[in-house]
């Protein structure tokens, strides 16, 4: 096991819950149209449960309207009942294959919702950070307990994932107060 390799490691799987991070902040809804709203949405479609994007096209013709082009025209109801069923708080429009989604305006307090849900997104992304950084951290003790490594080794790779994990962090706060800006401004 070198240190190159496990702060690497460490870097990959904290990567992988700010990638986690930005998924879910783009499934928050923040008055303009996005085809990430529409991400949760799965379609009960031949006979099993399928992701919206593998039955239709989603586009954003307008900033405030979502177009679903459905591919098979026998989909269109299971379509839009799956659209009405995730509670998007969306009206699907139905002309022949394509549904229409008008995305209504948000309202102050509707606002201060998302935030509150975005900074719930943050927090479960800086605790699995910080879970990582736990987890690199015990690798390094167990090795300086059996000998592999210096205590000054110890020392240096216990402020390198240190420094790895405060990078994270950073970089959590600063999606969340790009979202939090982009939920509260019009």
């Amino acid at each position: 096991m070198t240190s190159g390799h496990d702060i690497n490691e460490l870097k990959r799987r904290m990567q992988g819950a700010l990638a986690v991070l930005k998924q879910e902040l783009s499934g928050l809804r923040t008055g303009r149209a996005s085809a990430h709203l529409l991400d949760p949405v799965h379609v009960d479609a031949y006979g099993q449960s399928m992701p919206l994007n593998q039955v239709a096209t989603v586009s954003v013709p307008e900033p405030r309207l979502l177009s679903v082009q459905v591919w098979d025209r026998s989909m269109v109801h299971a379509v839009e009942k799956a659209i009405t069923s995730a509670n998007l708080g969306l009206n699907p429009q139905t002309e022949g294959a394509t549904i229409r989604l008008r995305i209504p305006e948000l309202n102050e307090e509707r606002r201060k919702e998302l935030v509150k849900v975005a900074h719930k997104y943050a927090e479960a992304a800086r605790v699995a950070v910080r879970h990582v950084r736990r987890d690199g951290l015990d690798v390094i003790k167990k090795l300086e307990k059996e000998h592999k490594i210096s205590q000054d080794d110890h020392e240096r790779l216990s402020s390198e994932i240190q420094k790895v994990t405060d990078q994270m962090i950073h970089d959590v706060d600063q999606l969340l107060g790009t979202k939090e800006k982009e939920i509260l401004t019009v």
